[in-house]
């Protein structure tokens, strides 16, 4: 796995499966396309009019999100002027579409659910995430980002690495794949990939938690290797002084880097127990980049959270 980023997704639909979910409409295939198909798989019913403004943003964004999932959702277009009688037997129907456009999302021949005006990209495929998942299926990306988190987490970070790089070939704006992938590089012992990974994040996501998390354990890795190689000199400082500090905080961050959770969150809020504020506040603020770069869900991050509330509010 020479490099990782950039490599040919490894999962997915194809371009040539998708675009045959993706068909014109009129009043006389509705039935077939729409209602009887609807009995299979989700179906998207994009209504739209050439003199539609927002419709020349919506249409094409809905189709890059349906060709992504890969077959598992129908997109099915309707130009409402050609298709007026359909439109006010929909109507007497209960479905509204004195605007557009309105995409309506059919279900087992019902309307599931629907939305009015354009939306960008993010909104629209978490519409048909939801769609696909009351219809008891997922998006590819989820299940490629199902996998990838298995993987890491029975210690296959070179898998796991292949697989966040194929989902960030489908979509290179996931903070999940980013984070997953630079934690994946981390791993490998690739920390240096891992800091290049880092500068090609797109910025309107680089403060996602899953990024900054990402970015945390980074920075701790590399604190951590040289405070470890210093570990028999700091427990030789703390046995011949207990309160230097110092040498307690540089032990937290070697322990964190030796994968000694709770060991490293100990350090720390022995610490506040003994100087609360210690060194404009070093030790806590440590600690709340250690729970960023263990991730909420840990639990390391649950326990030490709970005893440096008591701490501070005792």
């Amino acid at each position: 796995m020479d490099n990782i980023i950039g490599q040919t997704p490894a999962h997915g639909g194809g371009d040539g499966a998708a675009a045959n979910m993706i068909v014109d409409g009129d009043q006389k295939t509705f039935m077939q396309d729409v209602i009887e198909a609807s009995r299979q798989l989700p179906v998207l019913v994009d209504f739209w009019a050439t003199w539609c403004g927002p419709c020349k943003t919506l249409t094409p964004t809905l189709e890059k999100v349906v060709k992504a999932a890969g077959g598992r959702v129908k997109l099915v277009k309707i130009d409402i002027d050609a298709n007026q009688a359909l439109v006010r037997q929909l109507a007497q129907l209960g479905l509204p579409l004195q605007s557009v456009p309105t995409v309506a999302a059919f279900w087992q021949g019902q309307v599931a659910d629907l939305f009015q005006g354009a939306q960008p990209e993010s909104e629209v495929k978490r519409f048909v995430e939801t769609l696909l998942k009351a219809a008891g299926g997922s998006m590819p990306s989820a299940d490629l980002l199902a996998e990838a988190k298995t993987a890491m987490e029975t210690g296959d970070a070179q898998a796991a690495g292949e697989l966040y790089s194929a989902l960030l070939g489908e979509e290179p704006e996931n903070p999940e794949a980013w984070g997953g992938l630079i934690r994946a590089l981390m791993a490998l012992g690739r920390e240096d990939d891992a800091e290049h990974a880092l500068t090609q994040v797109p910025e309107k996501i680089a403060e996602h938690a899953e990024i900054s998390g990402a970015r945390s354990a980074l920075t701790l890795a590399k604190e951590g290797r040289a405070a470890r190689d210093q570990m028999a000199g700091l427990e030789q400082r703390l046995a011949a002084n207990p309160a230097d500090h110092e040498a307690r905080y540089d032990m937290a961050t070697a322990l964190n880097a030796m994968g000694k959770r709770e060991e490293a969150a100990e350090a720390l809020l022995e610490i506040i127990r003994r100087q609360r504020g210690w060194n404009e506040d070093a030790a806590r603020l440590q600690l709340l980049k250690f729970f960023e770069a263990w991730g909420s869900d840990e639990p390391a991050t649950s326990t030490a959270r709970r005893r440096l509330s008591a701490l501070l509010f005792s």
